[in-house]
């Protein structure tokens, strides 16, 4: 199946801003096109982070820039892979790669919200109903609330609150999952409407969270708690201080910003 992804940006500065980008495909995604323009045009270089992810760098002039990508990608005409029976790994048997993912972040503090995960959940059985189960609480308990957090919002701020956005369901319980000893990262992307009755929001990007279970990764959705077709990964890390979309060293101001994720 083919999607097209890709959004647009728009911001204003008073002088040149030097700014990173994540909002292009992981390499491992398989594009079959992809563009890259800016208003005025501007020069661009690239890395790859600590995670694997790309990072464009771009210097923001002064005045109005309008920034757009826009990309064609193949994906599973199939929803996110299951196996209720992948079973959890014991913390000595983890690959090393892996053990990042078990400690405490900037907005995933696991050690603070350890009590109470044991307590929730210490009575389910490990491996993938333990997390079903952390995924299924958080979706029962966290209300989807546009405006209800902040770039410095917490797992425990959303755990107390009960209110928040994608990021910070993925954050909860990804959080509840370090604590229980199995591995979790943050992860975010593009996620198409395919097979979901409508109405539908607003398109936007869109986190969620995998967990390493059994040989390799799962992926995890506490926002919409089922499996979905069509997700094309941005960026993977601890939590979204490693995978912002924008990171701009100075003070532009967004004026506009737009999502899209359809079937092709």
């Amino acid at each position: 199946m083919k999607v097209r992804i890709g959004c647009e940006f728009q911001w204003e500065a008073s002088g040149p801003t030097p700014s990173i980008w994540q909002i292009r495909a992981r390499p491992e995604e398989c594009l079959l096109s992809e563009r890259w323009v800016t208003d005025p045009q501007l020069g661009r270089a690239f890395y790859s982070d600590a995670f694997g992810n790309i990072c464009d760098r771009i210097i923001l002039p002064p005045g109005t820039t309008t920034l757009t990508y826009d990309a064609t990608a193949e994906v599973s005409d199939l929803p996110d892979p299951l196996d209720i029976y992948a079973p959890q790994v014991a913390v000595e048997q983890l690959p090393a790669d892996s053990l990042v993912f078990l400690l405490p972040s900037r907005f995933c503090q696991s050690e603070l919200l350890y009590d109470d995960a044991w307590k929730l959940f210490g009575h389910t059985q490990p491996g993938w109903n333990r997390v079903q189960a952390v995924s299924n609480w958080v979706h029962e308990n966290v209300s989807w609330q546009a405006g209800t957090s902040t770039p410095t919002t917490t797992a425990c701020d959303t755990f107390e609150s009960g209110y928040g956005v994608c990021r910070d369901f993925a954050h909860l319980a990804l959080t509840f999952c370090r604590s229980l000893n199995i591995p979790a990262r943050y992860v975010f992307g593009y996620l198409p409407d395919i097979d979901v009755p409508p109405p539908h929001d607003l398109m936007d990007f869109c986190a969620w969270f995998e967990v390493y279970l059994g040989e390799r990764w799962w992926t995890f959705d506490a926002r919409n708690n089922t499996r979905r077709v069509g997700r094309v990964v941005i960026g993977r890390g601890r939590d979204a201080a490693d995978v912002a979309m924008v990171t701009t060293y100075g003070a532009p101001r967004l004026q506009r910003m737009k999502v899209w994720a359809d079937q092709a």
